[in-house]
């Protein structure tokens, strides 16, 4: 896969999916309100190019332009913007619990020389609960968050296919300028999986195993801790520009000695234009 899991943020920015859920509490958000004045929906095209190591740990890097139909939905429970793709289920003065997606792409073995003859990396799909704690509120435009967002992987190829689970612990700083047209955000992370997701990632069965690529049964445990920022600037009314950038560290994982872990650190990067076609005339929040 070109990269483990591709951000929230630049995700958001690429898909559209619907939801119907059962309506949140009334009560102030964990992260910092939306400026005043936005459209429930927009819809329109967004773009960019994303460059990232083939898989955790992998000395070859893919570089991927993409192209997709998009959808912003600011409801009170369904969410779909540059933070995100997700559904709030409960909310309280300082905790938040939603259902959200996460995804990567997929990548070809022999493109990759450490997987040389293995069988392919497939398209991802994470899908679970996350919550969200509110550690400080810094006016309000600015929020200190902690997030604990347990996924289910689904792989997507030739058929859905579960490999595993993780859990990816954060905490992330958000700031929103006061005419609405910035947002940032920054973060630190870490990623742990089972058994099961740390074996699709790095283990050499015996029927693969070469002379410079020894078996190897992979364990659960770290695969890897990142830090990371995300910007986004509305340009005017129909176009965002948006990117991000993420250091990761592999090298405290728990599979390091395996074949298939080339490298102990890794850059992952983006940037993308999306552009507004449609908007509805209701207004968030209404």
């Amino acid at each position: 896969m070109n990269n483990y899991l591709l951000s929230r943020a630049a995700l958001a920015c690429l898909l559209a999916i619907p939801a119907l859920l059962a309506p949140a509490l009334a009560a102030p958000p964990v992260e910092p309100a939306d400026p005043p004045g936005q459209p429930l929906w927009e819809i329109g095209v967004a773009g960019g190019v994303i460059s990232t190591p083939s898989y955790p740990g992998a000395e070859d890097r893919e570089t991927r332009a993409l192209a997709l139909p998009t959808l912003i939905y600011r409801g009170k429970v369904f969410r779909a913007d540059q933070g995100g793709i997700g559904a709030r289920v409960f909310r309280s003065d300082v905790a938040e619990l939603d259902i959200g997606l996460a995804a990567s792409l997929p990548a070809r073995s022999d493109d990759v020389a450490a997987r040389a003859g293995m069988p392919d990396l497939g398209g991802l799909a994470e899908f679970g609960p996350r919550l969200k704690v509110r550690l400080a509120q810094l006016g309000e435009r600015r929020a200190i968050r902690a997030e604990f967002p347990l996924r289910a992987v689904l792989e997507v190829r030739s058929g859905v296919r579960h490999q595993g689970y993780t859990f990816e612990p954060r905490l992330a700083y958000e700031e929103r300028s006061s005419d609405g047209k910035w947002r940032f955000e920054g973060h630190v992370a870490a990623v742990v999986g089972d058994g099961k997701i740390n074996r699709y990632f790095y283990e050499v069965r015996p029927e693969y195993a070469t002379s410079t690529r020894p078996a190897y049964a992979a364990e659960s445990g770290l695969i890897l801790a990142r830090v990371g920022v995300f910007a986004a600037r509305v340009v005017n009314r129909d176009l965002r520009v948006y990117g991000f950038l993420r250091a990761e560290n592999y090298g405290l994982g728990a599979n390091d000695n395996s074949p298939l872990h080339r490298r102990d650190n890794g850059l992952s990067a983006g940037v993308g234009l999306a552009w507004t076609w449609k908007r509805s005339l209701a207004l968030a929040g209404e």
